[in-house]
């Protein structure tokens, strides 16, 4: 038995689950560092997949994604470690811990601490919004980029549409465009490559 692989899941979920400070969103950089960078579990397409995914779904999004990189190592039983291993530490930090929170909650120092954290969180967050975004425009084109983006930010912002609804339809729309690029890409190319081999007849 590989036990490597088992510690790896183990290591990265622990540092997600410590480091992961401002709840679900904030730790989604944090994944794609050890499952993309440090790791090299899966590539950064498929991240940006199994992150879309996971927002469509029901639950808290730290452990979906814990859950789908464990199962994707050692299936089942890697998709449990890694659940545990990710929520195992904060479990124990808030247990022992909330006693001591309630007391030093409106303390100004903590209260800088929580100031302090809050840019990094930020920077990390914006990041990988920009990757995603030249990701898109590579896939997409920038117009196509830049009108979905303002597409969602209506429908979430100023609709106030539930993000699963938001993802399902940016979802259908993407194996519709898939479907239809390599129909299209077929047809046209079909007619040059018969009209190329009449020329050098």
């Amino acid at each position: 038995m590989n036990w490597k692989v088992y510690f790896d899941i183990v290591a990265a979920m622990i540092r997600t689950g410590i480091l992961g400070y401002g709840g679900g969103p904030s730790v989604i950089p944090l994944f794609r560092h050890e499952a993309v960078t440090r790791y090299k579990w899966i590539s950064d397409e498929e991240f940006g997949e199994v992150l879309a995914f996971a927002n469509a779904l029901p639950g808290p999004i730290a452990t979906k994604m814990a859950a789908h990189l464990g199962y994707q190592q050692k299936g089942a039983l890697g998709a449990s470690i890694a659940v545990i291993a990710h929520i195992f530490p904060t479990t124990v930090g808030i247990v022992a811990l909330m006693g001591v929170l309630y007391t030093l909650k409106e303390s100004p120092v903590i209260s800088g601490m929580i100031g302090a954290v809050r840019p990094g969180i930020a920077v990390l967050l914006g990041m990988m919004a920009y990757e995603f975004c030249a990701k898109t425009w590579k896939g997409l084109g920038k117009a196509v980029g830049l009108l979905f983006g303002l597409l969602s930010f209506l429908l979430l912002a100023i609709l106030d549409t539930h993000p699963a609804v938001v993802i399902i339809l940016f979802l259908a729309y993407g194996t519709v465009h898939i479907k239809f690029s390599g129909w299209a890409k077929h047809k046209w190319k079909k007619p040059k490559t018969d009209q190329d081999s009449e020329g050098s007849e």
